[in-house]
């Protein structure tokens, strides 16, 4: 393996946020190439810079990439002084380690299991396009409660796809909007406005004990890693999730990954990503799905509540409404089957 890292110089940037990406044009060897940059790991970049970037998604042409990534500005990226007091390392041992302050430092009780422990409801998904159809549901499920009052809802990241929490715009749109309450970035993924954590176990943890959130949505930032193989594929990150969810005694509430548009055989219907970490967990979780759909034979061991979706509701809402290049209409069964989960999950339990 050898990073793949070419220098070049900054064309343009658009006005850089106080965290997340920056968009730039970079000229390499004479072309200009679209790029990003972290700021919270290597600072902002202006017209000019001298910086190296890596360019191995776009020489290899893959969906996730079509931009290379600053790894150095070297003109003003060489001053950093990293996070006052934090000492516990996040890609530790590559040259983009960087010490956070993680949040299960923040719980004082020496034993865990001597607290008193908070029920909540966890949502586990293993695609981030799933993320904001989820959220919209539960605030829709919610509002229709009445009396029931708002859930506070954050979202943890995991392994799976992207790492930075900047490079989420859903993410940024969503608590903005106020459909998410908060963002947490667990195990390798890091950048989450709301803390850092070493595991996904510890986040969850964390965001309902002491974040007070009523709902935990647990998935990948975006893109996925795949092979095409039964478990070579960042959709596997679910099963640990729910794992740590159903160990933590928390509802645990499963998004199907389903399609009716998708030209891949093993993701029609029932994707195999879900169907495989519905037959390798140790305990039932739920998996709410769209009304009509029929739960396969050998998935009986967990629970599958059919629920009516409102699909041109939440098109209406201008929230993302396209997966692996398809409109909700090309490929309802997508988004109604995310939308299924959020209003399972933001119905409450004595609704049931």
């Amino acid at each position: 393996m050898r990073l793949v890292l070419r220098r070049g110089t900054v064309v343009s940037a658009d006005t850089p946020p106080p965290a997340g990406e920056q968009r730039l044009v970079v000229a390499i060897d004479g072309a200009e190439r679209a790029a990003v940059a972290d700021v919270g790991a290597v600072g902002p970049s202006q017209a000019g810079d001298d910086v190296v970037v890596n360019a191995q998604a776009v020489d290899l042409r893959l969906g996730s990439g079509g931009f290379d990534i600053v790894h150095v500005n070297l003109t003003r990226g060489l001053g950093g002084s990293g996070v006052p007091g934090a000492h516990v390392m996040k890609l530790n041992y590559s040259s983009l380690q960087h010490a956070v302050l993680p949040v299960e430092q923040e719980l004082d009780d020496p034993a865990p299991a001597a607290r008193e422990e908070v029920p909540g409801r966890v949502g586990v998904f293993g695609l981030h396009g799933q993320l904001a159809p989820i959220a919209w549901a539960i605030a829709q499920a919610a509002a229709a409660a009445a009396g029931a009052g708002a859930a506070r809802a954050g979202y943890v990241q995991t392994a799976g796809g992207a790492l930075p929490g900047g490079h989420s715009r859903v993410v940024t749109e969503l608590l903005d909007r106020g459909l998410l309450t908060g963002h947490l970035t667990a195990g390798p993924t890091y950048g989450g406005r709301d803390g850092e954590a070493i595991t996904t176990i510890g986040a969850i943890d964390h965001a309902i004990a002491v974040l007070g959130w009523d709902i935990v949505l647990c998935g990948p930032g975006p893109g996925i890693l795949g092979s095409g193989s039964r478990l070579g594929h960042g959709g596997m990150a679910a099963l640990d999730t729910a794992h740590a969810a159903l160990a933590l005694g928390h509802d645990t509430v499963l998004c199907a990954r389903m399609s009716a548009g998708d030209p891949r055989e093993r993701h029609r219907g029932l994707s195999h990503h879900s169907a495989t970490v519905l037959g390798l967990l140790l305990q039932p979780v739920t998996v709410a799905v769209p009304a009509g759909f029929v739960p396969p034979d050998d998935h009986g061991f967990h629970a599958w509540p059919a629920l009516a979706t409102d699909l041109d509701g939440y098109v209406a809402s201008g929230l993302p409404a396209r997966t692996m290049g398809r409109d909700a209409a090309d490929d309802e069964a997508f988004f109604r089957a995310a939308l299924a989960c959020g209003l399972h999950l933001g119905t409450p339990l004595a609704a049931d």
